[in-house]
């Protein structure tokens, strides 16, 4: 017979220990997407709209409206647009998920792009950014709950 099989047991159960702890450690090591006093702290205001000035009609003047809140997988996502004589001169993302360096790292890249697009197009009808499709989604819809307000 092999010489570990028959006399050395004790290095089977020592690798075999080492094996579970390292397994466990892993598995504690990971963390919840998003921390429970982000969930807490929704809901924020939706569709709310403030005239920052201009006339009482749709289409001329300035104003300023706040989308609704989108729920995603990853988190919520939230944006404000400002209209000036019919127009988005503006988009800004008000919420999006920010939680950890990962979420970071695609924002920086993907709302950037997202506004350039909402911008061109004047409409939610904008492309989904390769590698923040929820984000897109919820920024997509969250924009078109502002132009359905807006009467855009």
């Amino acid at each position: 017979m092999h010489a570990l099989k028959k006399n050395r047991p004790l290095r089977r159960i020592v690798l075999a220990s080492a094996a579970t702890v390292s397994g466990m450690v892993m598995l504690l090591s990971l963390k919840p997407h998003a921390s429970p006093q982000a969930a807490l702290a929704l809901p924020a205001p939706s569709g709310s709209a403030s005239a920052s000035s201009g006339s009482g009609s749709a289409t001329t003047g300035t104003k300023t409206v706040t989308g609704d809140t989108i729920q995603t997988r990853w988190g919520p996502v939230q944006v404000r647009v400002t209209i000036k004589d019919g127009r988005l001169t503006e988009v800004t993302a008000v919420s999006y998920p920010s939680d950890n360096p990962r979420d970071q790292e695609i924002n920086s890249y993907a709302l950037p792009r997202l506004r350039t697009e909402a911008l061109t197009a004047q409409s939610a009808d904008i492309d989904t950014v390769s590698g923040a499709t929820y984000t897109s989604e919820g920024y997509r819809q969250s924009l078109q709950s502002v132009l359905d307000s807006a009467g855009g």
